[in-house]
């Protein structure tokens, strides 16, 4: 299959929403949160909380499906990371610039 922008996006859209689902959000009937509860805190509970491991292994199967050879497999894989990654990063709440700390020192003796 040749690659073309379009699919390119529609692709990492699709990485970005699964990606989302898994890491972010429960689900319907929360079907994911009980996923994630059964996971426990070993390594795939671990995996499952961090969007940008999850982003990874969701994006491997997209990769392999667009790329017509395994050099173009692998930078669509990882690409197809990074450009959920990035969406993820503009979709997110912004964060509050944390106050400017204030310190009295006693005078000096």
């Amino acid at each position: 299959m040749e690659i073309t922008s379009t699919y390119f996006i529609i692709a990492s859209l699709a990485v970005w929403r699964l990606t989302h689902l898994l890491a972010k959000e429960d689900g319907p009937f929360d079907i994911i949160f009980l996923m994630r509860q059964k996971a426990g805190a070993g390594f795939f509970g671990s995996l499952l909380d961090c969007f940008y491991c999850v982003s990874v292994w969701i994006a491997f199967p997209f990769g392999c499906w667009l790329g017509a050879d395994w050099p173009q497999r692998l930078l669509l894989w990882l690409a197809l990371s990074g450009a959920a990654c990035l969406a993820e990063q503009c979709t997110a709440p912004k964060k509050s610039k944390p106050e400017i700390p204030v310190f009295f020192e006693e005078p000096a003796e």
